[in-house]
């Protein structure tokens, strides 16, 4: 594709742009379980239009960009007091949970260099059910995550496991609050008084349910502790574009003083260029994304986001409870918020997802690991709340037709799968992408099949393969 001779009209442009989103999930309609956090019209409409106010403003110099500074320190402020810090607890606002655990992570590593120089491999401690991020984070830094069990019926993390799994070479140890997949919230006072013994950082990824459970919490029901008011905790990662239903591209990372905070932080005057001073990952930042956030904390308030919150928690309770009712289904684990997944042990859940897809609804496929099943994912936001019932009607008749279904078949399965562990090389996934309905360049609508595939694959395969099939996708 080549840029056009001549310029499109603007409406021509608009025109376009909506044609490719036909093909899009409609999350507008309330049935998209995942991904997005939509709250009322008017709200958005006031996150919006701060959005667009500071489109441009950038955040790299805020001698040239004051306000843009006076934001990110009113969104730090005000998420540093839901998470029960005290005027020491410092931070600033990232592109997204990612990027604020990634900092976390190089934070920790950068203060192990200083006072603990003897470690060259350095290490972190986190449960299974820990978010991804970690791994990545890892990969990027040269951080090895040690990964230990959870508990099979809470799926919170295993402390005895964490505590046999430290080293010389632990800097970090890692708790979800909640973690993603399951909705449960690690024994944070357990982890963190672990790693206070062994002189290691502990990181609580709040990421997805920070602003979520503080609300909880004000409105009295039982929260674990999870925040600063833990001793040991020093440092923790909160996204507003989740649970605070700001413009995604906005969360925020925490650090208990700006001693710890100081290791984040990386300045050069070495070249010939301007002088580079950057809090996080990015030198140029939209100022957008945190104009969003501090516009939506303002609307709302805190009597806005416990109207919220127990909209959503009303909902959820009536959406798992029904779940648990329905035959051959049953919810996984403790879920303290509004997120949880649920398995089966008599119907594929991999078949039911494509076939609630059919219907207009996404819920997400999670893979089995040791001590947890193949399972659905299920985020209840504002914007779905209105929907549980619906859903809940469909589910079982979907589930029915699930039960009518042929089952895919195990031997084809196996001889794939077979294949791609004794040789998983670009020609031979691509001769196996194709024959199970992928093709290059081309995302699939069905998934049960590729998913059955990766599930039973070890994950160092199944990750080539997706790294391959995105490879070739443009």
């Amino acid at each position: 594709m080549k840029i056009p001779s001549t310029g499109m009209a603007p409406e021509a442009i608009m025109a376009t742009l909506r044609s490719f989103k036909s093909h899009d999930m409609d999350w507008q309609s309330g049935r998209v379980f995942a991904y997005v956090y939509q709250p009322d019209e008017t709200t958005a409409t006031v996150v919006k239009d701060a959005y667009t106010l500071y489109l441009s403003e950038n955040c790299l110099d805020p001698t040239t960009f004051p306000s843009t500074a006076k934001l990110e320190s009113d969104v730090v402020r005000m998420v540093a007091g839901l998470m029960q810090g005290d005027e020491h607890v410092v931070g600033n606002v990232t592109s997204g949970g990612t990027e604020s655990i990634l900092l976390a992570v190089k934070t920790a590593r950068d203060w192990a260099r200083v006072h603990r120089p003897h470690i060259t491999q350095p290490e972190m401690v986190l449960a299974c059910t820990a978010h991804a991020a970690f791994h990545k984070a890892g990969h990027y830094l040269g951080v090895r995550p040690v990964i230990v069990e959870f508990d099979p019926a809470t799926f919170a993390a295993d402390v005895a496991a964490m505590r046999a799994a430290i080293t010389e070479n632990t800097i970090l140890l890692v708790a979800s609050a909640p973690c993603y997949s399951q909705g449960v919230v690690d024994p944070v006072p357990a982890i963190a008084e672990l790693a206070r013994e062994h002189g290691a950082l502990c990181h609580v990824d709040a990421c997805v349910g920070g602003i979520y459970l503080a609300f909880l919490r004000a409105s009295g029901d039982p929260v674990p502790p999870f925040d600063f008011s833990v001793p040991g905790v020093t440092s923790l990662s909160v996204d507003m574009h989740k649970y605070g239903y700001s413009a995604k591209g906005a969360s925020v990372v925490l650090y208990r003083d700006r001693d710890l905070r100081r290791y984040q932080i990386f300045a050069s005057t070495d070249t010939t260029g301007y002088t580079l001073i950057n809090p996080t990952a990015l030198s140029s930042r939209s100022a957008g994304p945190i104009a969003g956030a501090w516009a939506i904390l303002h609307h709302l308030g805190e009597s806005g986001y416990r109207e919220i919150v127990a909209t959503v928690q009303a909902a959820t309770r009536r959406l798992i409870d029904g779940i648990n009712a329905l035959d051959d289904l049953y919810v996984l684990g403790r879920p303290v918020m509004s997120m949880f997944s649920f398995a089966s042990n008599a119907i594929n859940v991999f078949q039911l997802a494509d076939v609630l897809r059919r219907r207009g609804w996404y819920l997400q496929p999670q893979f089995s690991k040791s001590r947890a099943p193949r399972n659905l994912h299920v985020s209840v936001t504002y914007g779905v709340a209105h929907n549980v019932d619906a859903l809940l009607a469909d589910l079982a008749d979907c589930v029915e037709e699930v039960r009518r279904m042929p089952p895919i078949d195990p031997q084809f399965v196996r001889s794939v799968v077979d294949t791609l562990v004794e040789n998983p090389s670009p020609e031979v996934v691509a001769g196996l992408l194709t024959a199970v309905g992928m093709q290059p360049g081309v995302l699939p609508q069905e998934m049960a099949l590729i998913n059955e595939i990766l599930d039973a694959l070890p994950d160092a395969v199944a990750n080539a393969i997706i790294i391959e099939f995105f490879n070739n996708l443009s």
